[in-house]
């Protein structure tokens, strides 16, 4: 198997172990009086990452080797994604769920970052296809990302800023 098909599947796997833990809490969320908003993006949030796999599956040769550089920069967002994902522990879902009363979280990346996760996954975006030579598959992903998060966070804001104001 070539480098890219292992780490294509390594990718594969991260995200739906992910998309289980996030069903996982969203449904616990939701038990407790958890509403979800902006749940007309979700959809696409899921077809962007799906198709951004399947590009570079279908676009990038299985023999092209990677740059080892980049693909270890790629390697070291995840400790990183993994943080963010603890930090917010059962709180973390891939859709925007908010608990009326739930304490908002300004630990671990929080401190230094709004949105951690989402630069994470700008970053992730753009240099796995380079760390195989394709810049075409960076940049129209990174483009097709930058437009959804742009929507997604300030539905998130809203919904955070609603949550702010209310008194607890």
């Amino acid at each position: 198997m070539s480098v890219l098909w292992i780490v294509l599947t390594l990718v594969a796997i991260q995200r739906i172990a992910e998309l289980a833990y996030s069903t996982r809490n969203t449904r616990r969320l939701r038990a407790r009086g958890g509403r979800e908003t902006g749940a007309v993006q979700y959809p696409f949030l899921v077809l962007l990452h799906a198709a951004w796999l399947l590009s570079m599956g279908v676009l990038i040769p299985a023999s092209t080797q990677p740059n080892w550089w980049l693909l270890g920069v790629y390697a070291a967002l995840q400790p990183l994604r993994l943080w963010t994902i603890v930090t917010l522990g059962p709180y973390w879902t891939t859709r925007i769920i908010s608990v009326p009363g739930a304490p908002l979280v300004r630990a671990g990346p929080y401190r230094f970052v709004r949105h951690p996760n989402y630069v994470i996954v700008c970053a992730e975006i753009a240099i796995l296809p380079l760390a195989f030579g394709n810049v075409e598959i960076a940049i129209v992903f990174s483009i097709l990302n930058a437009s959804l998060l742009s929507w997604r966070i300030r539905v998130e804001e809203r919904t955070l800023i609603a949550r702010r104001s209310r008194p607890t």
